[in-house]
This record gives structure tokens, C-alpha cells and sequence, in this order.
């Protein structure tokens, strides 16, 4: 009997040794095949102790049955179902078209995992040692769950596509050779990609990746401190909720949820770059409690992203910069701690419709916050912040910023301009405090009256000439234009024709003040 009469009969082939004659049967039977020894230690697959050959099975042993297996017994569905068991050789699956499910648990692979544009219903690694996982191109009907696997010279899923989920939780990916951990440029899910606790060791790159529903990397920590880049994932797509948050540890988590309270937390920590650029979130990109180690070339950079909700909820990074220039979002919710400094945040462009805070945020220090991301004079963000105030019924407090605004744009003009400058802001803030220009006239009409009451005034032609009025002579000479028929008529000298003088230039500050205020108000309408 040849091995293909045997395959087409159902029985084994001739050369195979008992451990994976018994992987046949259990094969066809459906069942689970465990080779555990039931000593926790020794039925490690990460750690140093060798497996003999009771517990191994060839690779290419395992792609037969995968790939042209033995038909299931009666009322049975084959499946393979391995525990304990060590995989010899290069599992070669590339290219191959899998039907039976697939699950293997703390197993061990040898050699790396090929399955470049295999085609799987599922396919679920748990807890399982493999040297490297190759599957660019993939595709999956179902699931590909690899929890608590251990990938030592990374993951490859290039324009994979998986039909339902993607599990990394609590997976340990190290870099291959070009420094990434995983490679899963153009990967299609099509629910969740959860990553919890995911520890990765090396650049994980996400760019141009669509994810049906949430993608979760709550508690993960990622790690490529020495690159620009920890996670790279440019215009990737999620069409709910980007998580960044903490993830529940111990026997209470669960996973794919917020822990609740008095759960023991791991929080989200990114030790290096992070780019999220042209990135469309359905929902939300959820900063909460996050962590970022960044060196001073390194950044968070969220520009040109889109999404609802961004919650800029993390620790203040100690370095580095935050860059959100050109991100659009409808509600901005943050806290005054969370943000870097000035020189390290860029905001140019950034629209946001709602400011949310959590927490204490008083207006002075939302204003450091636009000067933080304005180390040269630049209106936009100042602008922006006033019409979120306006549109909350904040009216006062964007009249604030909008002075703020002028003040900045003061100490970048020349000497000439920024006297007048501040002479518009003593006396009228700009036109944002017009009743300023009231208390100011009124103080010197007041003046101006007492000081005129005392001064000699003899008239310029005798018999015609109005009453003398200290009082309607100063505010003759206070309002311009208009004319109230005493100065003209009379004479002054010395001292008090230069008050008078004075009076006029007075005058007119305050109505030019008073005039660039109301057109500035106005164009704001």
C-alpha cells in the first residue's frame, strides 16, 4: 500500500511514528490530541527544557493532514487539535488552501511558520513558541487568534486578510532583521484586532491597515526605543474605536472592555515614536492614562487625523513632541496635565468643534496651552479656541483669548507699532473692553474740568463769544468731529494750550481705540 492509497483509505502511512500515527486518528476523530506531561514546568513551550521524540511530529506530517488529510470518521468533523506537542522541520503551509479548523496549544515550532497567501477557515495559536511567523497575504474566513504566543524574529501579515478577529493578546513579538516586531502593512480585519497586553520589541507597523471594528491595545506595551518609530500605522482605518488605554490584569480582567474599578491595571506604554498621520477613526482614539518615553526627535504625530472624539487623556511625555496639525475632530476631551510644553506641541490646522475637559482647565491655562503650540505668532489657534468659546455661550471668555491673541501679535511688530499697540490695550484691551474708553473720558473730563476752571480764558473777539464752561470746553476738546461751540473762542497760553493740546491727541487715541475695537468686533460677527 502507497502513502496515497493510505491517505484515500483513511489510514495512515506507513512511516509514520506513534506519536503522529496517534495525531492521525485524533485528526479524524476531531479531537484533541495532548501530549502535556502535566508538570507546569516542563510542559512549557518557552522555556529551556527539550522535548523528546515522544512529544514531536514532523512538519510536513502536519501539512499532509492539513492539506490532504484522511476523510473524518463517521459523524465526526476532522479538525486538528494539537497540545504539548513539538513541530519539527519548516511547517510549509504557502500557498495552501486549509479547510479543517485549526488549534494548537502550547506547542512548539522548530523551525518558522510559513502560511504566505494560505487560505484558512481558523486558524488559533495559543500559548505557543514559534521561531517566526511568515503570512503575508493570508486569508482567513474566521478568526486567527495567536494569544500568549511568542514570536522570536517577528510577525509578518502584509495585505493579510482575516474575516472575523485578530487576537494578540498578551502575544511577545520581537524584531526580525530590519527592526520590525510585526509587519502588517495593508491587513484587513474584519471586526477587532485585539492587542492586549501585547508586548512588542521592534517597529509595529499598521500603515494603510482597515480594521472593521475596534482596534484594542489596551495595556500593550510597546517598545523600540533607539528608531524614530515604536508604532507606525499612517492612514490606517478603524471604523469605531482606537484604544490606547489601560487593560485589566489578574483573575477579574476581561478583555476587550474598560477594567473596572478596583481591577489591577496595565497601563498602555509606547517607548518611542508613534504615527497615527491621515488616520480615520469612526468613534474615537482614546488616550486614556497612556504612557510615551520619547527621545527629543521623537514625536506623537496625529496629523491630518479624523475622528469624533480624540481623548487626550495621558501623562504629560517628558520629551518629544505632540504634532496635530491638520487633525479634525469634533470633541476634544483633555486635561491640563496631559499636554507638553512649549516648542513641543504643534497645533497648526487642528479644527476641533468641543472642548471637553476632564478635570480642572481655567482659561489662563488653556491659553498657555495656544502658546505652547506658537513658538512664533500665528492667529489660527487663538481664533479656533475663541468660536469652541463662542459656540458654548463662553462669550467673555473668547473675548479673552482674542486679546490674548492681540497681545502675542504685539511683541512680534516693530518698536512704532507696538507703542500704539499698547496704548490700544491700556485703554480699550483692543475693543474687547470698550467700557474702558468710558472710564478713561469720563476721568479725564473730570480732570480737564477742574484744571480748566482755574485757567485764564480770554476771548479771541469780544461780544462774540459763548459762556465760559470749563466742563463743555473739555469735552469739546475730548470728542473729535463733534462740535460743541467752545473751543475756537477762546485764548490760552502757556501751560494750558499744551493741555489743551493734549486733550485732542487724548481724544482721538481713545476714538481711533474705540473705532478698531467696534470694526474688529464687527468682522468677528
Amino acid at each position: 500500500m502507497t502513502e496515497g492509497d493510505g491517505v484515500r483509505a483513511g489510514e495512515p502511512p506507513d512511516d509514520l511514528t506513534t506519536v503522529e500515527a496517534g495525531m492521525w486518528q485524533a485528526f479524524r476523530n476531531g479531537s484533541v490530541y495532548d501530549l502535556s506531561s502535566g508538570d507546569a514546568v516542563a510542559d512549557d513551550p518557552h522555556g529551556g527544557g527539550p522535548w523528546d521524540a515522544e512529544r514531536t511530529v514532523r512538519a510536513r506530517i502536519v501539512c499532509w493532514l492539513l492539506l490532504d488529510g484522511p476523510p473524518a470518521l463517521a459523524g465526526r468533523v476532522a479538525s486538528l487539535k494539537l497540545v504539548g506537542v513539538q513541530v519539527s522541520g519548516s511547517l510549509d503551509l504557502a500557498g495552501g488552501t486549509v479547510e479543517p479548523y485549526v488549534e494548537l496549544r502550547r506547542c512548539r515550532f522548530e523551525q518558522d511558520v510559513l502560511l504566505p497567501e494560505a487560505r484558512f477557515t481558523t486558524l488559533r495559536m495559543v500559548d505557543c513558541s514559534v521561531p517566526r511567523l511568515e503570512a503575508a497575504r493570508l486569508q482567513t474566513e474566521g478568526d486567527l487568534h495567536l494569544p500568549r504566543c511568542r514570536f522570536h524574529h517577528g510577525i509578518r501579515l502584509t495585505d493579510a486578510q482575516i474575516g472575523t478577529d485578530l487576537m494578540l493578546n498578551q502575544a511577545v513579538v520581537h524584531r526580525d532583521r530590519s527592526g520590525r516586531s510585526i509587519a502588517a502593512d495593508g491587513l484587513t480585519v474584519g471586526q477587532d484586532l485585539q492587542a492586549e497586553l501585547l508586548e512588542s520589541h521592534g517597529e509595529l507597523s499598521l500603515r494603510a491597515a482597515t480594521v472593521g471594528v475596534s482596534l484594542s491595545l489596551r495595556g500593550a506595551r510597546l517598545a523600540h526605543p533607539y528608531a524614530r518609530l515604536a508604532l507606525n500605522a499612517p492612514q490606517l482605518t478603524v471604523e469605531r474605536s482606537l484604544y490606547l488605554t489601560p487593560a485589566g490584569v489578574g483573575a477579574q480582567a476581561m478583555s476587550g472592555m474598560t477594567p473596572a474599578e478596583g481591577t489591577r491595571i496595565q497601563r498602555f506604554a509606547c517607548e518611542g515614536g508613534m504615527r497615527l498621520d491621515d488616520g480615520r477613526f469612526g468613534d474615537a482614539v482614546d488616550f486614556e492614562l497612556a504612557r510615551f518615553t520619547l527621545a527629543d526627535d521623537q514625536e506623537v504625530s496625529l496629523r491630518r487625523v479624523q475622528t469624533p472624539e480624540l481623548r487626550f487623556l495621558g501623562e504629560r511625555p517628558a520629551r518629544g513632541r505632540v504634532v496635530l496639525s491638520g487633525a479634525r475632530v469634533v470633541n476634544l476631551m483633555d486635561r491640563a496635565d496631559a499636554w507638553p510644553g512649549p516648542g513641543r506641541l504643534h497645533m497648526g490646522g487642528f479644527a476641533y468643534e468641543n472642548l471637553v475637559p476632564r478635570g480642572p482647565f481655567p482659561l489662563d491655562e488653556r491659553l498657555e496651552w495656544v502658546a505652547a503650540a506658537t513658538a512664533e505668532y500665528n492667529p489660527e489657534p487663538y481664533e479656533r479656541l475663541a468660536a469652541v468659546l463662542r459656540a458654548g455661550g463662553e462669550d467673555q471668555d473668547a473675548r479673552e483669548v482674542l486679546l490674548a491673541k492681540q497681545r502675542r501679535h504685539r511683541e512680534s511688530l516693530p518698536p512704532a507699532a507696538k507703542v500704539w499697540g499698547y496704548a490700544q490695550d491700556w485703554t480699550v484691551a483692543y475693543g474687547y473692553r470698550p467700557g474702558r474708553a468710558a472710564v478713561w473720558m469720563v476721568v479725564l473730563w473730570a480732570a480737564g474740568s477742574v484744571a480748566f476752571a482755574q485757567a485764564g480764558h480770554p476771548p479771541m473777539k469780544r461780544g462774540e463769544h459763548p459762556e465760559w464752561s470749563p466742563v463743555l470746553f473739555t469735552l469739546d476738546l475730548l470728542l473729535p468731529v463733534i462740535d460743541l461751540g467752545q473751543v475756537g473762542f477762546w485764548q490760552l497760553r502757556g501751560g494750558w494750550q499744551w493741555l489743551a493740546t493734549a486733550m485732542i491727541l487724548l481724544g482721538w487715541i481713545l476714538a481711533t481705540t474705540v473705532a478698531a475695537g467696534a470694526t474688529r468686533l464687527l468682522r468677528r460677527n
